[in-house]
């Protein structure tokens, strides 16, 4: 790509800072949540995570794009984010996997992108002051305008974002076949029974999906308003609360729905959102992190066991407001001792606040999954005695 074939484009953060930069994706103007990814690779699969749905994303690796984009890393039907920063951008990419270039890709979808950015400094900057709101813009190139415009945009602290990306009807997910370079595609349906998932969706990936489903579940992904009297209609074997976007405190509808299960004492499982929604609904709440976590590498664990986790997450679960004869801490995020996993006392409830389905990340926690359908074999097999 020559340098005629460059457009500028500005990035302005809510304190004025103001980082110049060249175009790639779509001639739009953008505000979000600026907020870093750590992670190496993975940037298709970062891009459409509907957890990222109001943020603009920093990513640390130095190129973008060198493998193009492709059909099978979508973790859902679009790119989610509000818009990306990049050091540089692979125009060409070179995958036998890739069908398109990433900065056709956004442009595809309406999604703007900034490059030429020293990512190094703005991630500092962030990891010192905190996340905050900025702006990507290609067709406002005057600072002070675009601030304007940064400065009235509202802040993710309350912002109830589910609506935005949660499915708006029932279906049944319906891949259960595993690609080739899947992780442990010889262990599919290894659990030996076919169990009824309910997944109630504020803003799931595609790849936990693909993993309930590759140990014998059947999944009905149900809208993030659906009752707890609808969901229990389908007679489920567990009941799965997913990952989302914004404030989990705000979701209200979400956690009266989580509380209501409870009572039915079916085996559910949280992963991210999900995990802050039933922290909310066993009587705790949530703070919001400085910068949050986002990244492959994050260690979590407790009593001698470490995970290597993906995580992305702003908020997380305050400690101190766990009711502690009701809930037990059983991971801790060990870079900062935040809660990362939790598990109810006598009912087969357990969660986390990583994202054991990878997609991108390692496979350390893929075990969860096999011990929610283990809940729910148990949990079957004492309903029939």
């Amino acid at each position: 790509m020559s340098l005629s074939d460059t457009i500028p484009a500005l990035l302005v953060l809510a304190d004025g800072t103001a980082y110049r930069g060249w175009s790639f994706g779509a001639m739009e103007t953008a505000i979000g949540e600026v907020v870093f990814n750590t992670g190496m690779t993975g940037y298709q699969e970062v891009l459409t995570d509907p957890s990222y749905c109001g943020q603009i994303v920093i990513f640390t690796y130095p190129e973008l794009g060198n493998t193009g984009v492709n059909p099978e890393d979508e973790e859902s039907s679009k790119p989610q984010v509000q818009g990306a920063i990049a050091r540089n951008i692979c125009h060409k990419p070179s995958n036998w996997r890739s069908t398109q270039s990433l900065p056709n890709y956004l442009k595809q979808h309406q999604i703007p992108g900034i490059y030429g950015v020293d990512t190094r400094a703005l991630t500092r900057k962030i990891r010192t002051v905190g996340a905050m709101n900025g702006g990507i813009s290609t067709s406002i190139l005057d600072e002070a305008e675009l601030l304007e415009q940064v400065q009235a945009a509202p802040n993710m602290a309350g912002l109830n974002l589910v609506p935005q990306v949660t499915t708006p009807t029932t279906y049944e997910w319906s891949q259960t076949t595993i690609a080739p370079w899947e992780f442990n595609s010889e262990n599919i349906a290894k659990i030996g029974d076919t169990f009824t998932v309910v997944a109630l969706d504020f803003g799931i990936k595609r790849n936990i999906l693909r993993r309930l489903a590759s140990y014998g579940c059947r999944v009905i992904v149900v809208p993030a308003d659906t009752s707890s009297d609808e969901i229990l209609k389908y007679n489920p074997d567990g009941i799965f609360l997913s990952n989302g976007p914004g404030d989990p405190s705000a979701v209200t509808e979400g956690i009266a729905t989580a509380q209501s299960l409870l009572e039915s004492q079916k085996p559910m499982f949280g992963i991210c959102m999900g995990h802050q929604i039933l922290g909310h609904a066993l009587g705790a709440k949530t703070f919001k992190l400085k910068f949050g976590h986002r990244g492959l590498n994050q260690p979590a664990g407790l009593a001698q066991r470490v995970e290597i986790t993906s995580q992305n997450h702003s908020f997380a679960i305050d400690p101190d407001s766990l009711p502690e004869s009701v809930v037990e801490v059983s991971h801790l995020n060990l870079n900062d001792r935040t809660v990362a996993g939790v598990r109810h006392r006598s009912l087969p409830v357990f969660s986390v606040q990583y994202h054991p389905e990878s997609s991108p990340g390692p496979h350390d926690a893929d075990y969860l999954f096999e011990q929610f359908v283990l809940e729910m074999q148990t949990a079957r097999q004492s309903a029939i005695a």
